[in-house]
């Protein structure tokens, strides 16, 4: 199959041959006449709305793995993204895509405090993780859709839906794997956290369903392998349903709220149960879908905020105003690293890129708009099970925004094949170094499993668990 490359560059670039290290691509090529470092541009004529940009940025994050960056560009949209090589054996490890929720969300969310290389500790310093996903896979995020940190839009251009969304990262995916030396074939997994669990399983089925189409093109599948989503809204009903558990029950420690609020609010959740099922599950009718988000969140919601505590974990206070800190006050350093000229023009940032801004929300107000961000991914998950892509759901235990609670029960009610056999099953106990690190169900393709002392930012909260989480499951044995 035939690819198209910018003449800044030698035609052989990409088929260069792997350097000692097992690394998957030369850095060094990637330069100009003075020795600067600059965008190669990648094409395919099954995508001809569609390139790829992308240079390397030796020691940025991680001194101890080749990086790169560049943009996804389809006509006047431009998503920029981050990779970097495994710490282990990159010519052999399988690939993972993190994707950060919102929607509007940047993916630097979950690359600079979470699973990523590196941690910003100030404005302007980053400090090595040492529990970093790359520990063994190769790690890959995307600043997703237009109007997300880095990533842009001319005239006006804009993504409101996952489904649309859904189709540039897929078409991404293809040219990646074609173009990358080495990386054709191998196994490929999509994570995400939050609003990931619309993302993640609706990232998956498209890129599930354009693999079929590829053929005709001779071109090699993207080998997907699973997706993973923590702590995911993925079922709107079961989630705030289920805060009245999480706030009035011993699910996750002593009741927070007063027998009088609890009570209010368990007079309230048949009406809100019935609502939701019957306007947004049942049928998806946005007008009276909306009503009912309205009841429920007032009668649910609304009790936990006036605590004062963090929706992300309720053992916490939330610190600054929730769009301005996401509660996590150490998010600051983010945007201001990010925003630093330095860090810019290291990352070879166009300068029509606005300002970085951890959550765009205008992204956020437009999937509500839409009414995207009030679905349900549930047929999604099914529908990838049904096809053997492997499924693991995971939360931390101390979330209420997407709980534990209601994600478990989003995983036993979703119909496919193991749905009888899955829901049998009992929670047990996982270990981590003989300790335990939280409860685990599993059948078939399926995997659910909670992280104790976490709340949605597990791999903040409880790094060493999470990545011996994703490094059992990218295994693929059981936890």
């Amino acid at each position: 199959m035939r690819f198209l490359r910018s003449l800044a560059f030698p035609l052989g670039l990409l088929q260069a041959l792997c350097v000692s290290s097992g690394s998957l691509l030369r850095p060094d090529e990637f330069v100009d006449d003075r020795g600067q470092h600059i965008y190669t541009t990648l094409k395919h004529e099954a995508f001809p709305e569609y390139s790829v940009r992308i240079r390397p940025v030796n020691g940025f994050c991680d001194p101890t793995v080749n990086s790169f960056v560049g943009y996804i560009d389809i006509r006047a949209r431009h998503l920029f993204f981050y990779y970097f090589e495994s710490r282990n054996e990159p010519a052999r490890d399988d690939v993972v895509l993190w994707l950060n929720g919102g929607p509007g969300a940047s993916a630097t969310l979950g690359l600079f405090t979470e699973l990523g290389p590196c941690t910003i500790i100030s404005d302007n310093a980053t400090e090595y993780n040492p529990y970093s996903w790359n520990s063994k896979s190769n790690l890959l995020f995307i600043d997703q859709p237009v109007g997300v940190g880095y990533s842009y839009a001319e005239h006006n251009e804009a993504v409101d839906t996952t489904e649309a969304a859904a189709k540039d990262i897929a078409a991404f995916l293809v040219i990646f794997f074609e173009s990358m030396q080495g990386l054709k074939g191998r196994p490929f997994h999509i994570a995400g956290e939050s609003y990931g669990g619309r993302y993640v399983p609706l990232f998956a089925a498209e890129v599930y369903d354009q693999n079929q189409r590829l053929g005709q093109f001779g071109m090699t599948p993207v080998n997907l392998i699973s997706a993973l989503i923590g702590n995911g809204c993925s079922g709107r009903y079961h989630m705030i349903t289920s805060y009245y558990d999480m706030q009035c029950s011993t699910f996750a420690g002593p009741p927070i709220q007063s027998i009088s609020v609890c009570t209010q609010m368990k007079q309230a959740l048949p009406r809100c149960q019935n609502a939701f099922r019957t306007h947004c599950e049942e049928s998806f009718d946005l007008i009276n879908c909306r009503a009912a988000q309205s009841f429920c969140a007032n009668a649910l919601e609304t009790p936990f905020y006036l605590t004062g505590k963090s929706v992300y974990d309720i053992r916490t206070e939330c610190i600054g105003d929730v769009r301005d800190t996401l509660c996590y006050p150490q998010t600051k350093h983010i945007s201001n690293y990010l925003n630093l000229s330095s860090t810019r023009t290291m990352l070879g940032i166009d300068e029509r890129s606005p300002e970085f801004a951890l959550v765009g929300w205008p992204v956020n107000a437009a999937f509500d708009t839409s009414g995207d961000v009030l679905k349900s991914s549930a047929l999604y998950i099914a529908a990838l099970l049904e096809r053997g892509v492997r499924v693991l759901v995971y939360a931390g235990t101390y979330d209420l925004a997407c709980n534990f609670v209601g994600n478990d029960r989003v995983t036993r009610d979703l119909e496919w094949y193991g749905q009888k056999e899955f829901g049998a099953q009992p929670l047990r106990e996982w270990l981590v170094d003989g300790k335990p690190a939280g409860e685990t169900r599993a059948f078939g393709e399926l995997t659910f499993a909670t992280l104790r002392d976490a709340g949605h930012q597990v791999p903040h909260d409880s790094p060493a668990n999470a990545l011996e989480l994703l490094n059992r499951w990218l295994a693929g044995g059981p936890l």
